[in-house]
């Protein structure tokens, strides 16, 4: 990719896990990326290892639950790298809890994480994408989103399932401008998260896995960068599988 074709890419829960794989592919495919994550220490250590020097590649601390933070890091971003033209929703709060046993405060604070915190990033990013012509929007939904999860939680399942619809209303928005939004949808990938959950519940969704395995972020990542590229203008509002098998449709 050139210099003149570098674009500036925001990668939400760029810290650990897919979103940093995100962030690392992006780069790597010549963008100027924004780590932003609630946890900056995370966010700024994969910063440097994408660029010591900082030019291509920066960390922003931000609550994606927060509408003025949101607003504050946007301005940030802009200042640094300027406007963005992708923008990869992936912050999100898992919680694996029966739902007999949710509060509804911690089911307040998973909705609000992960699916308005999509609603207010894309907000926010996409009208300056819409006034300039081109713009690459991305969720992170959830197979969970789609039947339920084995591992999840009712609450990020239910915030998963939102993640998808509200992809289709805001490419039906966009898509005279030539901004995309799409939605990608992974089955179980290993990453830290996965540490914190129970390893039975983990055993028995890797063995229903038709090829056997978990996914990887590297794997997810390389199908988001995809999305984001040049040459997809005539793919929006559509939901991506990758989920090994698991759901064939």
């Amino acid at each position: 990719m050139g210099t003149d074709e570098r674009r500036t890419a925001v990668v939400t829960g760029a810290g650990r896990g897919i979103g940093a794989a995100v962030a690392a592919r992006l780069h790597e495919a010549g963008h100027r990326v924004a780590l932003l994550d609630v946890d900056a220490p995370s966010a700024a250590a994969r910063a440097r290892e994408l660029d010591a020097a900082a030019e291509t590649a920066a960390a922003f601390e931000v609550d994606v639950r927060d509408p003025e933070a949101v607003r504050a890091v946007a301005a940030e971003v802009r200042q640094r790298f300027g406007a963005p033209d992708i923008l990869v929703n992936n912050a999100a709060r898992t919680q694996s809890r029966s739902v007999w046993d949710i509060e509804p405060a911690e089911w307040d604070d998973v909705l609000t994480t992960n699916l308005r915190g999509v609603f207010l990033l894309t907000r926010e990013f996409a009208l300056r994408m819409r006034e300039r012509g081109w713009g690459r929007v991305v969720n992170l939904a959830s197979l969970a989103g789609q039947q339920g999860g084995l591992v999840a939680g009712a609450h990020y399942a239910s915030s998963k399932a939102g993640i998808l619809v509200l992809t289709k209303v805001f490419a039906k928005e966009l898509a005279p401008s030539g901004v995309t939004v799409n939605a990608v949808a992974p089955a179980a990938t290993r990453t830290p998260v996965m540490d914190e959950l129970d390893p039975e519940q983990l055993r028995a969704a890797e063995a229903a896995i038709p090829v056997g395995r978990f996914g990887r972020a590297e794997e997810v990542a390389d199908l988001v960068a995809y999305l984001c590229g040049e040459a997809t203008g005539y793919i929006t509002g559509a939901t991506f599988d990758i989920n090994g098998g698991l759901f064939m449709r």
